[in-house]
């Protein structure tokens, strides 16, 4: 291997370089930027609040978290069972139909609301063509198109393909560190950046909903928190979260209480 030159060393050193500056602001500023976790502990310190909601707005890429998981077995697999040759003891097109597939689902997931009854019809809809071209004989020649696809990818690219989407979420949820929505029984507050720029609205300028319209988000665990605000020249948020069940039980838990500030004695207080 040839030695480097200083400007190969100084190109090899720059993402190192980097990732110390950041770390350096985020010890730097520690005390003044505001995380979702700190104000967490903030409010869980507060004697007058018992019950609180930290959410925030995921982008839609973590729908496509069952295409990482399967990008990231379909490369383990292709790693230890395809050799170069091309002989393994698992078929590379099996594996690469399947993960098209997945990704196919997930895409479909990403691009469209569906709802129970949509996945009804198009269920109905395959079956009625499943019948129609048995009927006809051509059932047999209709699937033997799907042999000439053949989709083999190497371990390289699906790591890579784990990896793009991988990044997009993880984005998503450092975003969420600074951007996002706490929920107690008397305010909400609306935080916009990284330091103290944010907005606290009273419970009587804002309603929340639930909208679990979409089916297939709901079967992953994810659906929206939707508030809107009294002040109508305010555009509603809608919040892509996970878990959306307990999210939506604690939501109503929350929007049910008001609490009040204990009373706090004066020092000329007998």
């Amino acid at each position: 291997m040839a030695a480097w030159n200083w400007t190969e060393i100084l190109v090899f050193c720059i993402p190192f370089a980097l990732v110390l500056l950041g770390v350096l602001v985020l010890v730097g500023f520690r005390k003044t930027i505001r995380t979702r976790y700190r104000v967490s502990k903030t409010i869980k310190a507060d004697p007058d609040i018992n019950e609180w909601l930290l959410v925030f707005n995921w982008s839609r890429k973590v729908l496509y978290v069952p295409f990482i998981a399967t990008s990231m077995i379909a490369a383990i697999l292709t790693l230890i069972f395809v050799k170069e040759t091309g002989q393994s003891g698992i078929d590379p097109h099996l594996i690469g139909g399947i993960w098209m597939g997945v990704f196919f689902l997930n895409f479909l997931i990403d691009e469209y609301e569906v709802s129970i009854k949509l996945i009804l019809i198009f269920i109905l809809i395959v079956v009625v063509m499943m019948l129609w071209l048995n009927i006809l004989g051509w059932l047999g020649s209709f699937l033997e198109t799907f042999k000439y696809l053949r989709i083999s990818l190497s371990a390289t690219a699906y790591f890579t393909f784990a990896g793009i989407m991988s990044v997009a979420v993880l984005v998503s949820w450092v975003r969420g560190l600074f951007y996002y929505v706490a929920i107690t029984p008397n305010y909400m507050n609306l935080q916009l950046g990284p330091t103290e720029t944010g907005e606290q609205i009273s419970r009587e300028d804002y309603s929340t909903r639930i909208d679990t319209g979409d089916f297939l988000e709901r079967l992953m665990g994810f659906g929206r928190v939707v508030i809107t605000f009294k002040d109508q020249r305010r555009q509603p948020l809608m919040l892509l979260v996970g878990r959306i069940g307990k999210v939506a039980q604690k939501l109503e838990s929350i929007r049910g209480k008001l609490a009040f500030d204990r009373h706090q004695p004066r020092d000329d207080d007998s």
